[in-house]
C-alpha cells in the first residue's frame, strides 16, 4: 500500500489539498487567432478522512497528459482545458470536489485611437474551473484604464487624472460561452478613457479629451461595469480602483449583480 492510501492518524476530511503555483506554457487556438500563455496554475481536491494524502505526481502528470492531447485542437479555451485536466485527475484519484486556476497574461493586438498604429495591450485573466456535483467556471478580467474627477471639475473647471484598474468577474455554469475579450472591453470602454501602451501625438489629444467629456468616480466605474455585464445573465462582482494622483490614499469601490 501506498502511504498517501494509509489511515491517517487525525480522521478529518480536508476541503483542499493540492499544488499551487506550477508554471507552463500553453498555446491556445481560437477564432482563428492563436494566443500563447504562461500560467501559473492551482489545482485542489478534496481529501478523505482514510486518506493521509494525495499522490502530487499524477496531479501533474495529468497536466501534462492534458497539454500533450489537447495542443493542437483549432477550437480550444483554458476552461475547456481545466476540465479535461480535472477530468483525467479524477480517473486517477478519486474526489468529490475539485477545482483548477490559470493565472496568466492575454494579450490582444488594438490600434490607436487616430494614427492607427499598432500596439499590444497586456490583460491579466483567470480562468477556474470548479467540480462539485456539476460543473461550473469563473472569468476574471484585470484592466487598466483611467478615471477624471468630476466633483474637481464642477468645482474649479480644473480636475486631477489618475490611473486605475477595473476588474470583471463572471460566475457561471460551464457550457455559458462568455469571452474574455469581450469582458475587457466592457471594463475598458466603462474608464473615462482607455489608455494605450503607444501613443503618438494625435492620439494623445484623443485620450485628454475623452477623459475630459467622460469625467467618472470610480463608483461610476463599477457601477458602468455592472450594468453592461447584465447581458451575460451570470452572476457578476465588479471593482475599481483608483491611484490617485493628488492623495497619499487609493480610493476603491466594489460591487456585484
Amino acid at each position: 500500500m501506498n502511504t498517501q492510501d494509509r489511515v491517517p492518524d487525525d480522521k478529518i476530511k480536508l476541503n483542499k489539498v493540492g499544488i499551487t503555483d506550477l508554471k507552463t506554457l500553453i498555446k491556445i487556438k481560437r477564432k482563428k487567432k492563436e494566443y500563447w500563455h504562461t500560467p501559473t496554475i492551482n489545482i485542489c481536491i478534496d481529501l478523505s478522512e482514510h486518506k493521509k494524502g494525495i499522490h502530487m505526481s499524477r496531479l501533474i502528470e495529468c497536466i501534462i497528459e492534458s497539454l500533450e492531447e489537447e495542443i493542437e485542437e483549432e477550437h480550444y479555451s483554458l476552461e475547456d482545458l481545466g476540465k479535461n485536466i480535472l477530468e483525467k485527475v479524477r480517473s486517477k484519484h478519486s474526489y468529490e470536489k475539485g477545482e483548477i486556476s490559470f493565472r496568466s497574461d492575454l494579450p490582444l493586438m488594438k490600434k490607436t485611437p487616430k494614427s492607427r498604429k499598432r500596439t499590444v495591450e497586456i490583460h491579466e485573466i483567470v480562468v477556474k474551473v470548479m467540480y462539485d456535483k456539476a460543473w461550473k467556471k469563473v472569468l476574471r478580467v484585470e484592466v487598466i484604464g483611467n478615471t477624471l474627477c468630476p466633483h474637481a471639475l464642477e468645482l474649479s473647471g480644473k480636475t486631477h487624472i489618475q490611473r486605475a484598474k477595473g476588474t470583471l468577474e463572471i460566475e457561471c455554469e460551464f457550457e455559458k460561452d462568455v469571452s474574455l475579450e469581450e469582458m475587457i472591453e466592457i471594463v475598458e470602454e466603462s474608464f473615462s478613457s482607455q489608455v494605450y501602451t503607444l501613443l503618438k501625438s494625435e492620439d494623445e489629444a484623443h485620450v485628454i479629451e475623452t477623459m475630459h467629456e467622460n469625467p467618472r468616480f470610480v463608483e461610476d466605474v463599477t457601477r458602468r461595469i455592472l450594468e453592461r455585464s447584465k447581458r451575460f445573465g451570470c452572476k457578476a462582482r465588479a471593482e475599481c480602483i483608483s491611484y490617485e494622483s493628488i492623495h497619499r490614499h487609493n480610493v476603491y469601490s466594489e460591487g456585484e449583480l
